[in-house]
This record gives structure tokens, sequence and C-alpha cells, in this order.
């Protein structure tokens, strides 16, 4: 994919739950799994409280319809697709949620209608640069004279036996993707670039060590604006 632009971030975040030590909120109608309640608290610290019809959310706000969501995540929500499985092959009775949960896409609903977003949602996956894939799809979204920003989220979960098997497998076929050492979710709101000031940045993490193949979207999320 040929590039033209390189997007600007206009506030950012990173959540590790692990190295904070600290349980993130629950998601209402979503179980079992911290992959949804890992996406929203990430999207909640980068852009801030959704905000009210007599307030909206300073952010996203002004851009109802004009803010995409790019989902980069090569594993998906894998606690959720174990436990259907194991509920299925068992012939125990089976959740509803975890079907509609089942679905990585989900939890974005979830969030467009909390901060109010219209605009297009995508989800990508690839075995090698996942989190380059989804900055390429975000500057080829800002040639679209429509889409004013891009909020790209990528999340993945701490390794389980059988995503272990599949990043080996997906190693042993020449893929690069390597998961992060424990829970790990980034999200960025990138505009096309511009003059207007961004919000004063301030140290994040630092410590990429553990991030696996979402190194460089959390370099940009530690070294980018935040709220």
């Amino acid at each position: 994919m040929t590039v033209t632009l390189t997007p600007r971030v206009v506030a950012a975040a990173r959540v590790s739950p692990h190295m904070e030590d600290a349980e993130l909120p629950g998601v209402p109608g979503f179980v079992a799994s911290a992959f949804n309640p890992l996406v929203r608290e990430t999207v909640r610290r980068c852009l801030g409280e959704p905000g009210t019809a007599g307030a909206p959310n300073p952010l996203v706000g002004p851009y109802p319809d004009s803010t995409a969501i790019v989902l980069a995540t090569v594993a998906g929500d894998a606690t959720t697709s174990d436990l259907a499985s194991r509920k299925l092959i068992s012939g125990r009775v089976h959740n509803p949620l975890l079907f509609f949960q089942s679905v990585t896409t989900s939890i974005l609903g979830h969030l467009t209608i909390e901060y109010g977003l219209t605009g297009p949602v995508s989800c990508i996956a690839a075995d090698s640069g996942v989190g380059e894939e989804a900055l390429a799809a975000t500057e080829l979204l800002l040639t679209d004279d429509a889409i004013d920003q891009v909020l790209v989220i990528a999340a993945e979960l701490a390794v389980n036996p059988r995503t272990r098997a599949a990043f080996g497998h997906l190693a042993d076929r020449g893929g690069t993707a390597r998961p992060p050492e424990g829970d790990l979710a980034v999200a960025l709101l990138l505009r096309r670039p511009g003059d207007d000031r961004p919000a004063a940045a301030r140290p994040g993490y630092q410590d990429l060590d553990g991030a696996g193949h979402l190194r460089h979207l959390a370099a940009l999320a530690d070294s980018g604006p935040h709220r």
C-alpha cells in the first residue's frame, strides 16, 4: 500500500493491567473475558469520558460521523473463543452472550454507542506487522475528505495454550507476530498533519520489551499526547 501522509497523534493511551496491578472496570453485556474491558478502558483513557448531549466529548463530539475506527489484533478475544468452544464440545448450555462477543468488533459497537460515533469501522489481522497495517489503513482512510480522524485500537491478551500454538504456527510459516507478555492495548487518535497544537505530551510506560508485535504502536502511545 502506498502511503502519502504521516498522521498526527492527537491523543494516546496504553494499558497493561499486569503492570498496573489493577482490575479494569467491567463492560455491561460482556462476560468472562478481559478483552472487552481492556479495549474499552484504553479508549476511555485516550479520549476521556464519553460526554453528554449538552457537554460532548471534546475530541470526538464534533466529529460523530467522520471518526473512523480501526481495530488491530492477531488473536482477538481468544478467551471467549476458547470458552465457547469448550462449552460446545462438552454439550453444556451455551451462553448467548458468548456468541455475541465472539465477534471481535462487538466491543466497537458498544463504544460507538457510548461516544455517539457513526463513522466506518474496520478490523485488521495479519501474521506480520499488524500495527503497521493499521497505520497504513489509517493513512488510506484519511485520504477520504469525509473522514476527519481515525481511532486506532490494538489489543492482544496474554497467551493461553491455544494462542501460543497459533502464534507458533504463524512463526513456522514466516510470520513475525509475537504476543505481548501480558494483556496489552493501545489507542491512538490520529488526524491529518496540521499546525494546530496537540495536547501536552508526557512519558508513558517507556518499557517496550514485553509489547510483542504491538511494540511500534506502544512506542507511539508512550510518546504521544495523553489526557
